[in-house]
């Protein structure tokens, strides 16, 4: 007998490939912190060695911590985080030197990325399996929905520069829409994998693309509704945008429909039109945006252009190189460290250190999706797909906002934009990639050694329930079986938590006899 394909080699850690690869990003960061300095006071910034020395602890000990509790982790997300990292810190350390008041920003990200490193850390340590988070599929829905309307509460809530999406707590502020984001994640997940039958079956023909069933419109007129409300209330154009961008890509990932991506960028059409209409702050965007290089538009406060068009001015004024680290003029932008701190790479580094930069989110945004090939579950699919597109429509919002191919939005750029909130939890979702990738590329046998437990059932099913269960759960090692022998090479499992993956022989193992069967996978409802 050949074979089975899917006993290849045993796959290899590359943690001292991780190890490499931090130790050059750590290194190309130090260098841009220093010429900064060296750029702008034509010195070397005497707190130097204690940057690097810090920088090199924080990515140091999530490299250990990633070798101990998850091995098999994507050696690239830890690197180009870091490296993304510590680049924003030196442009964020170069507008600060800028300023007539010294306001040492720099020193405060830092300690923002130690929140986040922590946290981080935290996640891998104590999250052994991400399919424990299934379990709290509703529970995530009802907590981001918390999070997205603690804005809203007064004397809570903070409005700045129009759009209501902070909060303060004494002198501290935060914004809790970034974590919402993830909890969105989590809930979409959990419910694609439950609810993907009655989201793809059959419904009318029109054009040669077959649509879903009216009765099936619910999710996605919720999801509009929702990002409509934010639209409205907190007067936020990019978090509106990036929820229901998510929850559209997510849906076209669970059912392999064209006609929801169709019908996502209708609704969008639809509500931004309204919006641009109803709406004072969404139309000034737009208005903005199309007539930015008007004297009228430029000239007008609040809510002209003279932002955008000085960013375009400084990237222009940049060229293919840059005008160096240092050198150039990114204080003649507003924000420039943080919502316009891509222009300000842009100028002093150039289109070449641009396209660099967005390939660091292009090799994020592919190991994700690579991630989320390799899984055994549907339900980690899906979180890794919806993790991975948070982080590259973010950064296409953002850049296009910059360039002026779409409307601002206000978002900031993943990793190096000045901010706690952002920064935070873009670590929270690398620690989540490292712990599905840990969970994608770890060998089959492992999950039965102690390494990474099966987790629980969720939902326990009745006495009356297990007989047919056990059944079922007999049927479907038969079926490996026969399909491990190559009698039915195109059979595929029937797990609510893999609706797209095919089984071989190595991803089952059998303990005692065929009533009492453990797959990689859960059966319906869960794993077992």
């Amino acid at each position: 007998m050949s074979e089975n394909p899917n006993q290849g080699a045993r796959p290899r850690p590359y943690r001292f490939a991780e190890l490499g690869l931090l130790i050059l990003a750590i290194a190309v960061s130090t260098s841009a912190y220093a010429l900064v300095g060296l750029g702008t006071e034509d010195t070397i910034p005497a707190n130097v060695y204690q940057y690097a020395a810090w920088l090199a602890a924080l990515g140091l000990i999530i490299h250990v911590v990633v070798w101990w509790k998850a091995k098999y982790a994507d050696p690239v997300l830890v690197p180009i985080a870091v490296l993304l990292n510590g680049l924003g810190l030196a442009m964020i350390y170069r507008v600060d030197l800028g300023r007539d008041e010294y306001q040492n920003s720099g020193v405060t990200q830092l300690i923002w990325m130690t929140l986040g490193v922590a946290l981080a850390v935290g996640i891998i340590i104590f999250l052994g399996d991400h399919r424990w988070l299934r379990r709290y599929t509703f529970l995530s829905g009802f907590a981001a929905l918390i999070f997205l309307l603690l804005p809203l509460i007064p004397g809570l809530g903070k409005t700045v520069n129009g759009a209501r999406i902070w909060i303060g707590i004494g002198p501290m502020s935060f914004q809790p829409g970034e974590i919402a984001k993830i909890l969105l994640a989590i809930f979409f997940a959990g419910y694609l994998v439950s609810y993907r039958d009655q989201l793809v079956l059959a419904g009318p023909k029109i054009l040669g693309i077959r649509f879903p069933r009216l009765r099936d419109f619910g999710p996605i007129v919720i999801a509009w509704v929702a990002s409509v409300g934010i639209l409205v209330f907190e007067r936020d154009l990019g978090t509106s945008l990036l929820f229901f961008g998510l929850f559209v890509a997510m849906l076209y990932v669970a059912t392999s429909k064209v006609s929801w991506i169709i019908l996502g960028l209708g609704f969008f059409a639809v509500g931004a039109v309204a919006a641009t209409f109803l709406f004072d702050h969404v139309g000034q965007r737009v208005d903005g945006w199309l007539n930015a290089l008007t004297a009228e538009e430029y000239n007008k406060t609040p809510g002209g252009s003279y932002q955008l068009v000085q960013g375009l001015f400084g990237m222009s004024n940049g060229g293919l190189t840059g005008t160096g680290l240092g050198e150039g003029r990114p204080n003649m932008v507003p924000y420039a460290e943080s919502d316009f701190i891509y222009a300000s790479l842009g100028e002093e580094l150039g289109m070449a250190g641009l396209f660099v930069i967005l390939l660091c989110y292009l090799f994020i945004f592919q190991r994700g999706i690579k991630t989320a090939q390799q899984l055994r579950d549907g339900f980690g699919t899906l979180l890794a797909t919806g993790l991975s597109f948070t982080i590259a429509l973010q950064v296409f919002v953002v850049v296009g906002g910059v360039t002026r191919l779409i409307p601002l939005t206000g978002l900031t750029t993943p990793f190096l934009a000045q901010g706690g909130s952002s920064l935070i939890a873009n670590w929270m979702i690398i620690a989540l990639l490292l712990r599905i990738s840990d969970n994608a590329r770890r060998p089959v046998e492992e999950f039965h050694t102690g390494v990474l437990k099966i987790t629980e059932d969720p939902e326990e099913p009745t006495a009356s329930a297990r007989g047919a269960g056990t059944r079922n759960d007999t049927k479907r090692v038969e079926g490996a079986r026969e399909h491990a022998a190559g009698s039915l090479a195109t059979d595929r499992t029937t797990s609510d938590d893999a609706p797209t993956t095919n089984l071989g022989a190595a991803d089952l193992k059998t303990t005692g006899s065929d009533e009492d069967q453990t797959t990689n996978l859960g059966t319906t409802g869960g794993e077992r």
